[in-house]
């Protein structure tokens, strides 16, 4: 998830959530409220997949702390964990809390909204958005990002990426192993708090199209600052891993949930 500008570890201990008593409203802004049976695939697991190491930097315990500071207002409770595995947990919880995809794409692009002063907002996309064809705004945020979010993706770098009229933009980030995903080994984690939010988030409040292409197998993502998603994106509806603890818990309980 893209955060200013905006690890799988062995198999992970069963994890307890407390709840928060008093609700909390959720606005609807997206057209998306199918629920989906979970179903678990052996083939996009990865075997013996490794955590990628990344060495922290003076700012990305800030970046950690604000992050899960928003996380906790959001879902009303805190994990009893610290550092990362924490703020999965508090990932994981918000996904379990929400009845349809719809509500975790509206909370996930409410905190990162938070995470940001309104103004500065407003102002990327009415002044540097429209510059060049959008291709300046893109550019900057592909750096941005690579500068401040490797404490939640992991190692990335900036690339160069194909648009659909043939133009070559360095508008796009590499991510080599994503410990998002990595950590959490959940499919609807990725998609449901992370791509798909921060897709709608740079393009609404930025004015910058992205198209994220998280590779499952592998667990890379290339991030292309300057190209909108396609109307049919296969990769929302892929199966869970067999190891996900929400896919489980979901069957346990009901048999759907907001997964991918």
């Amino acid at each position: 998830m893209t955060i200013l500008l905006l690890r799988v570890p062995p198999p992970s201990p069963t994890i307890v959530f407390s709840y928060s008593s008093s609700p909390r409203s959720t606005t609807r802004s997206l057209n998306l409220t199918r629920r989906v049976r979970c179903r678990v695939s052996n083939s996009t697991e990865v075997e013996g997949a490794s955590k990628s190491e990344y060495k922290p930097g003076v700012l990305d315990d800030f970046f950690m702390r604000s992050f899960r500071n928003k996380l906790v207002e959001e879902v009303g409770s805190d994990s009893d964990k610290p550092g990362y595995v924490g703020l999965i947990e508090l990932v994981k919880l918000l996904l379990l809390k929400s009845r349809t995809r719809s509500e975790t794409n509206d909370a996930a692009v409410r905190i990162l909204k938070s995470l940001f002063p309104p103004l500065i907002l407003e102002l990327y996309k009415l002044l540097i958005a429209p510059l060049a064809q959008g291709k300046i705004a893109a550019l900057m945020v592909a750096r941005v990002t690579v500068l401040t979010c490797q404490w939640l993706m992991g190692p990335c770098k900036v690339n160069t990426i194909e648009l659909p009229n043939g133009e070559s933009w360095e508008s796009g980030v590499f991510v080599e192993k994503c410990q998002y995903l990595e950590e959490s080994k959940c499919v609807g984690v990725c998609i449901n708090t992370c791509k798909l939010p921060t897709q709608t988030f740079f393009k609404d409040y930025m004015g910058v199209p992205l198209l994220m292409e998280p590779d499952f197998k592998d667990y890379s993502c290339q991030f292309k600052f300057g190209v909108a998603p396609p109307e049919d994106d296969g990769s929302v509806n892929e199966p869970c891993f067999e190891t996900c603890s929400i896919a489980s818990r979901r069957k346990l309980n009901s048999g759907e949930c907001p997964m991918s």
